[in-house]
């Protein structure tokens, strides 16, 4: 059974902070703060340029990226990290529309994260106005799927409702028609069981900063099955996804497999520090991640139901349609969670009225859960969010 008192102790947390945010920015692990430390004063300040070749940095993309594969079901060598994700989405609908040159349309949902659908509408832009975006509802996914689509583009928890996709099961349906799929795997990785190989995925796509705590701004990565890896065409050339980088030929060679799908100089520091992070991971068991999240969350939607009853559910009840979150709706809650923040409660706001708090087992206890809740519902019955200063909009909700 996997010591999640152990990986509490990992983690540098705030006195007095209850933290339900890891789905959009994960805590700081202690060893992070050392390993950067480290690449900063002992390869960056002493090494200078030679930490290219002494410290390993060309190689962190693919090292780090077959740890982070490990923990969404991918095979060594599949996964390789660099760049932001909405770069990683552009670079993954690209290539699959690439490989299904009579079909024109990508199919998504609408609870899709909006920037991934900002880059399939403007890459339809690019390409032409016979190609298009078409979005359904995320419950008419599988029904929208048909041989005109090429490409279904789906982020697996839906990040305002925590609602979750059946990923073996779109892709069935999506291969069936003849369709590739990408999946957006920003609330999962780290979060829930993923098994990208099992469930016979095309490509995937994801951020390192939430659940795997890599800091903000951390690099994103890309997965790209092996039956496809050599024979995709990385629309974003860059030089360090050539066969050869350092040969300085004026005409593009893809690299081999998914070093083909890298594209600029990789951002070291950040991937030290996620390096780091990631070793939290090699003492945990996925199944038990997910069975002590759906327990934190079953406890803080029972807590939280039975004292406000102001607020209504938006995440599905049912465990296999939910990914590591619990959202209510209110039509105050951007004042309501500045609220709860005050008081050392940690969520967010998403519009228009969502309160989204993260469940992540690697530092969240039962009397964490318990506190936060009945926190949230004081607050809600006292009235103490309906204060000026909690309705004053920040830049980031």
């Amino acid at each position: 059974m996997t010591d999640f008192a152990h990986t509490r102790t990992m983690f540098d947390l705030p006195e007095g902070v209850i933290y339900l945010d890891g789905n959009s920015l994960g805590p700081l692990p202690r060893a992070a703060k050392d390993r950067v430390a480290r690449a900063i004063a002992d390869e960056w300040g002493q090494m200078l340029i030679t930490g290219w070749n002494k410290a390993g940095w060309m190689d962190l993309p693919a090292r780090v990226g077959d740890r982070v594969g490990r923990l969404v079901g991918a095979q060594p060598g599949t996964v390789v990290m660099g760049d932001t994700l909405s770069i990683k989405v552009y670079q993954a609908l690209a290539s699959a529309l690439e490989l299904r040159p009579e079909r024109r349309v990508i199919l998504s949902d609408t609870g899709n994260f909006p920037s991934d659908l900002y880059m399939a509408e403007g890459l339809c832009r690019t390409l032409g106005a016979d190609y298009a975006l078409k979005t359904v509802v995320p419950e008419a996914v599988e029904d929208a799927i048909d041989d005109h689509v090429a490409v279904l583009m789906i982020t697996e928890v839906d990040y305002r409702t925590g609602r979750k996709h059946d990923m073996a099961r779109l892709i069935a349906k999506a291969h069936a028609a003849g369709a590739l799929v990408v999946w957006d795997l920003a609330h999962s990785a780290g979060a829930i069981p993923v098994d990208l190989t099992g469930a016979n995925t095309d490509f995937a796509v994801g951020c390192s900063y939430k659940y795997l705590n890599s800091g903000p701004g951390g690099p994103a990565f890309i997965y790209v099955a092996p039956r496809l890896a050599d024979k995709v065409r990385p629309a974003l050339s860059g030089w360090l996804g050539h066969e050869a980088p350092f040969a300085f030929d004026l005409d593009y060679r893809p690299g081999a497999g998914i070093e083909r799908m890298r594209v600029g100089t990789p951002p070291v520091l950040q991937l030290a520090a996620l390096d780091a992070a990631l070793d939290v991971w090699d003492g945990v068991d996925m199944a038990d991640l997910r069975a002590r999240s759906l327990e934190l969350q079953d406890m803080f939607i029972e807590r939280v139901e039975a004292a406000c009853p102001d607020l209504t559910l938006a995440t599905p009840r049912d465990h296999k349609s939910r990914g590591s979150q619990v959202s209510f709706r209110h039509a105050q809650g951007y004042a309501i969670m500045q609220a709860l923040i005050a008081e050392g409660v940690i969520g967010d706001f998403r519009a228009p009225d969502i309160l989204r708090f993260g469940f992540t087992p690697l530092y969240l206890s039962r009397e964490d859960v318990a506190q936060a809740a009945d926190i949230l519902c004081d607050i809600m019955t006292s009235g103490r969010w309906d204060r000026p200063e909690f309705h004053t909009r920040a830049k980031v909700t």
